[in-house]
């Protein structure tokens, strides 16, 4: 049996600690960048100077971001160490940029409910789930019909990020859309078996330890893709979650209708939850938890948004007013009425000076 291709060592690699799909395409994108950065040497060839000498590239030349860039040296370094099976810090020191420490963004209440305001449907339920909840994008559309629990108004978050599982009470203003949305939903599917199709992609193969188990309505996802897809792993063809691209680009156009000028994606209404919890007096503890952060120093981050924090402050140029800027002003007395000293003691000098130059022409004469 013949050894299998790199890239296919780094999806098996992958796959074997369960990393999601974008992950495995990202780390397979930046490995292939960095081959072909190098005139496809192998990587075995090559070493820290080597990974150095792409990550210069990537922020001088393609002057891409320090989370980019980090992104890259951990794909590479992915490779070496779990594929390649080699001890990267024989290398010496490898360049990691350093991330900028940026406030988040962050929409008042009235921000808020104009965006919202001019979005509709399905999109709207979504985008008010995850303001009222602090969702992740990729959390909301991952979602599946178990997931939510009408009779304890709760929603449960499966296998989040640094795989996790989450609880966030449930919007009241969202139960009734919601079960709307679900019988829509429930109608696709049921159109889709009738089809032939109407199978979900299951999580660590329980298609295979319950063969009907994709078939079932509970493991639907809540918010499905308008169109049937084919899976890249299993190669069925399936009806998956709907974008995420699709919400950021409604998001983007209802900002723009809104005639607000903030930078405003998916993740400034999570920024925005904390930020208007903190300010109704919740405990930090428990939005700490509800963001699923490791740190509290992450979740502190709100605290310097609020007016409690460094911006409460007041600017010692409040008292000035800009009502009758636009008209021509009476001219202003100086400070000083009095001349200054030291001009009167110029002026005496130059008299004493003047006197005496009078007196020797007399007294020349």
């Amino acid at each position: 049996m013949s050894k299998p291709e790199l890239l296919d060592q780094v999806r098996r690699a992958i796959r074997v600690r369960h990393y999601s799909i974008r992950t495995e395409r990202t780390y397979v994108d930046w490995i292939t960048r960095f081959i072909l950065f190098h005139n496809k040497r192998h990587p075995k060839e090559m070493g820290g100077k080597e990974i150095n000498e792409f990550l210069s590239y990537l922020a001088t030349d393609c002057n891409v971001a320090s989370s980019t860039q980090n992104q890259a040296l951990c794909s590479i370094v992915f490779l070496y160490k779990n594929v390649l099976d080699m001890d990267t810090g024989e290398w010496g020191e490898i360049v990691r940029a350093k991330k900028p420490k940026r406030l988040p963004v962050v929409l008042s209440r009235e921000e808020t409910d104009a965006i919202i305001n001019n979005m509709h449907g399905t999109i709207r339920l979504m985008t008010v789930l995850m303001y009222g909840t602090g969702m992740r994008i990729i959390e909301l559309i991952r979602l599946r019909v178990k997931d939510i629990d009408f009779e304890n108004n709760i929603i449960t978050v499966r296998d989040g990020k640094g795989a996790k599982d989450r609880v966030f009470p449930l919007p009241p203003c969202t139960v009734k859309p919601i079960k709307t949305h679900l019988a829509r939903v429930k109608l696709l599917h049921e159109k889709d078996l009738a089809d032939g199709y109407g199978t979900v992609y299951l999580p660590n193969a329980l298609d295979r330890k319950y063969p009907n188990a994709n078939k079932e309505w509970c493991w639907q996802y809540l918010f499905p893709s308008r169109q049937l897809s084919k899976d890249p792993r299993s190669g069925r063809v399936q009806r998956h979650h709907v974008y995420e691209s699709a919400l950021q680009k409604s998001i983007k156009a209802a900002t723009r209708k809104a005639g607000i000028t903030k930078n405003v994606h998916s993740h400034t209404f999570r920024h925005s939850f904390a930020t208007h919890l903190l300010a109704d007096g919740s405990d930090i503890r428990t939005i700490q938890e509800l963001l699923g952060h490791n740190d509290l120093r992450t979740t502190e981050i709100y605290t310097h948004i609020l007016k409690t924090g460094p911006l409460g402050s007041k600017s010692p140029a409040n008292h000035y007013t800009f009502e009758n800027d636009d008209q021509p002003q009476p001219e202003q007395k100086t400070l000083h009425k009095k001349p200054k000293l030291r001009v009167i003691n110029t002026l005496q000098r130059a008299i004493k000076v003047a006197m005496l130059a009078i007196t020797s022409i007399f007294l020349a004469e």
